[in-house]
């Protein structure tokens, strides 16, 4: 009976034993958190440097990325109309160009290879308000850029032509608008690049990688578009007039392009990368925001002729509709406007233009960078006109983790 107490007792110690050092073995041979997560950076570091030929492009060792970025950003805009004016018996083909400030801001960039995220701090007072996305890969670009200010400083130009001597006059001066002109735009660009093995643009644009040798690849570009121009306040009512009532602006534009872009390496570690690409719009809708008032751009006639204008039935008291806006008074009260049925317009075939130069310099586990990048814009819509053209400079100096 003894016997078989401690023939027990012996083969639960054993099992006890057995049991504990196989919870011993599973513990040492599962992988913690840290030893997971580098698991994972191999695999993705090993899928980077195949996408690339090795002789043309580096894949640094250390993935992360710290930027200190100071950027500038400029934008002009200029907004044309046509317009005949009877009462000088005159065509007259004007324009209102606003060019805010530059938009000056300081920030960083934190990322691994080519994908992070960016802050900035913006130091130009009344310069709007500008925000950009951008991710490059191996293949692939993709870049979005918001950007929405008003101003009230702005350029008047015109050229008045004499309908029956046919001369010709010009004026050009500055001027405040009465109420600030709102602009918006925001701008998606997409790209592929066809010999993404040898060429790299983000060895210009976010040195994820280096260039070793200089190469060239085609560029297949979408780029989505859209923006605003909008001065609908009523103070602003003359400008709405004779620019055929319009007050507001909206286009939405997709374009498709073709371009080249080319490394040039002309020693280690310095890369100079020069990109264009035209694009021709395959979608491209404007919508025309009017207003309807009681003045327009008739001769002058005797202020007795009209009385008091009836906002209810919208007619002067002689029962014209319209009163010359040659005798508007800026103290009457008596000025109207109301909305009307937008127009939209369709067209196809326009052309614009992205340019871009990158420059970057590589030493160590450091380096520093330039780029500047072109876009311009315009759309058309009957006798108005609307080019917008945007740019951007930017220096970084960054380092490697």
């Amino acid at each position: 009976m003894i016997g078989r107490m401690i023939i027990c007792c012996l083969l639960f110690s054993l099992n006890t034993a057995a049991q504990e050092q196989d919870s011993v073995s599973t513990q040492e041979s599962k992988p913690n958190l840290m030893e997971r997560l580098h698991q994972v950076q191999q695999y993705l570091d090993t899928k980077a440097k195949a996408k690339v030929d090795p002789t043309y492009i580096e894949v640094p060792d250390k993935p992360w990325r710290v930027i200190l970025r100071y950027k500038e950003n400029a934008v002009d805009v200029d907004y044309s109309q046509s317009v005949d004016i009877p009462a000088y018996n005159e065509h007259a083909d004007w324009n209102l160009n606003f060019e805010p400030p530059l938009a000056s801001s300081i920030g960083f960039w934190v990322g691994y290879r080519g994908t992070g995220f960016s802050y900035s701090k913006s130091l130009t007072k009344n310069a709007g308000r500008y925000y950009s996305i951008s991710s490059t890969g191996a293949k692939y670009g993709f870049n979005f850029r918001l950007r929405r200010f008003n101003t009230k400083d702005a350029r008047f130009s015109s050229t008045d032509r004499n309908l029956e001597t046919g001369v010709e006059s010009e004026f050009d001066s500055a001027v405040i608008m009465p109420s600030p002109v709102w602009i918006r735009s925001v701008y998606i660009n997409g790209y592929y690049v066809f010999n993404g093995r040898r060429y790299s643009q983000a060895a210009a644009y976010n040195q994820s990688v280096i260039q070793r040798h200089s190469a060239g690849s085609f560029l297949l570009g979408a780029t989505w578009y859209q923006s605003s121009f909008d001065y609908s306040d009523y103070t602003n009512a003359a400008y709405m007039i004779i620019g055929h009532g319009i007050h507001r602006i909206k286009v939405h534009q997709a374009n498709l392009g073709i371009g080249y872009g080319y490394n040039w390496v002309p020693l280690r570690g310095l890369v100079v990368n020069v990109m264009a690409m035209p694009t021709i719009s395959v979608y491209n809708r404007v919508k025309a925001y009017k207003y309807e008032t009681n003045y327009d751009l008739s001769a002058e006639q005797p202020v007795d002729d009209f009385g008091n204008w009836n906002p209810e039935t919208r007619r002067w008291a002689n029962g014209k509709t319209h009163k010359p806006l040659l005798m508007h008074d800026n103290s009457n009260s008596q000025f109207d406007y109301w909305d009307i049925e937008p127009e939209v317009n369709y067209s196809m075939l326009r052309l614009n233009l992205d340019l871009r130069l990158g420059i970057a310099y590589n030493w160590s586990n450091y380096f520093i960078s330039t780029q500047a990048q072109y876009n311009n814009f315009h759309y058309k819509s009957d006798n108005c006109k609307v080019n917008i053209y945007d740019a951007y400079a930017r220096l970084a100096f960054g380092v490697r983790l």
